[in-house]
């Protein structure tokens, strides 16, 4: 099977969740920059989870610039992480609402977690399926990036229940090291 449908699929889902949480941002009420001060927590929400779902675009985006072919596993898995990141808006709205409250930051770390996992399984299921010899198996021959991570996630999984600030400062720190398009691949892409 030809990826061009999952791509298109996966594009589109990724802006409707863009959308849905922008449109969960409320005006202020009053015209002063004090009015914006209650609506502080959701728009740095909004932010970080943009940032999330841009971070997760890009390197979709990239992971399927070495496809060559999809089949039924790599449909489930894509929505299987197309799942995870749909609950992204509901958790974005619950920390921003809360104040950054440590049951819906710890919310929003499972969904983190299960992303990061099914990206991971996306990633293997599309190595498996390229083969032994495929240009992805060699570009992603280490996957530290992505172990680190789910660790990372984990641990301010864990802390949310005492610090949560800490937390999402162990979730950051993933976003931070996701920020950059996967080098790996893009070095691969260069080289062909």
């Amino acid at each position: 099977m030809t990826k061009g449908r999952l791509e298109a699929f996966s594009d589109g889902v990724l802006a409707i969740i863009i959308t849905i949480m922008v449109l969960e941002l409320k005006l202020p009420e009053g015209d002063t920059w004090a009015s914006l001060k209650p609506i502080l927590p959701k728009f740095l929400a909004y932010i970080f989870s943009f940032i999330y779902i841009g971070i997760y675009w890009n390197n979709h985006h990239h992971l399927f610039q070495m496809v060559k072919k999809v089949n039924g596993g790599i449909l489930w898995a894509n929505l299987h992480l197309l799942f995870w990141l749909s609950l992204m808006p509901v958790a974005t709205e619950w920390i921003g609402e809360t104040h950054f409250a440590k049951n819906p930051v710890a919310a929003y770390g499972i969904g983190l977690i299960m992303s990061a996992v099914a990206y991971t399984i996306m990633e293997n299921l599309i190595i498996k399926n390229e083969g032994e010899n495929s240009k992805l198996k060699e570009a992603i021959h280490s996957k530290f990036k992505e172990y680190i991570s789910i660790v990372f996630y984990v641990l301010g999984f864990a802390t949310s229940f005492f610090y949560p600030y800490i937390a999402i400062g162990f979730y950051y720190l993933v976003a931070l090291i996701w920020l950059i398009p996967d080098r790996r691949i893009e070095k691969s892409l260069k080289e062909n």
